[in-house]
């Protein structure tokens, strides 16, 4: 018990220089369980929001960390009560996630294709010619664990996207998606 108490006073203080030394800006200090990996600016937290970071605090993402990564002038929003567990979310122009959603265990969000498809500027130091595209998670959708969300997808209001799918295009308010790559499954209502 004393031990528990001491791991997460340590986490704590962990998680508020690594919020301060990346000048993440936030509503109300958010839920951390474990530690966060952040690197880059431009990061901003709602109120109410709970990270779970690290294979005791969700086994199900197996050995993640939760990783909040922007690259020059990207952009990562988080709104009020999102819980996001061991993922990774990169932006290098930007990821907005809208109030109430929930991200489950070890996904990955990712705005850009992180090196150029042009071998000509793949092999320049540093890759030019990356493409990026907005991503945005709307208000109360649900992300399955395991799940990959590629460049330029909108995720509708209330949409619930299954474990492990890969997201490739947007889906619309309300419906169920999944697999690789994702398609329609059905309607909520």
């Amino acid at each position: 018990m004393i031990y528990s108490i001491f791991c997460s006073i340590i986490n704590k203080i962990y998680n508020t220089i690594v919020l301060k030394r990346n000048s993440v800006q936030f509503k109300s200090f958010p839920c951390i369980r474990g530690r966060i990996f952040i690197s880059g600016c431009g990061i901003t937290l709602g109120s109410g929001v709970r990270i779970n970071s690290g294979l005791k605090y969700n086994p199900i993402g197996g050995q993640d960390v939760c990783m909040l990564v922007t690259h020059n002038n990207g952009a990562i929003v988080i709104g009020n009560n999102v819980g996001i567990s061991n993922s990774t979310i990169v932006a290098r122009k930007s990821v907005v996630i809208e109030d109430d959603v929930m991200i489950g265990g070890s996904c990955k969000i990712y705005d850009n294709n992180f090196h150029s498809l042009d071998i000509e500027h793949r092999l320049v130091q540093p890759d030019t010619d990356i493409k990026a595209d907005n991503v945005v998670i709307k208000k109360g959708a649900f992300i399955g664990a395991h799940t990959i969300i590629l460049k330029g997808v909108t995720i509708g209001e209330k949409a619930v996207i299954g474990s492990g799918s890969v997201v490739t295009k947007n889906v619309p308010d309300g419906e169920v998606w999944g697999g690789n790559p994702a398609r329609f499954i059905k309607d909520l209502y």
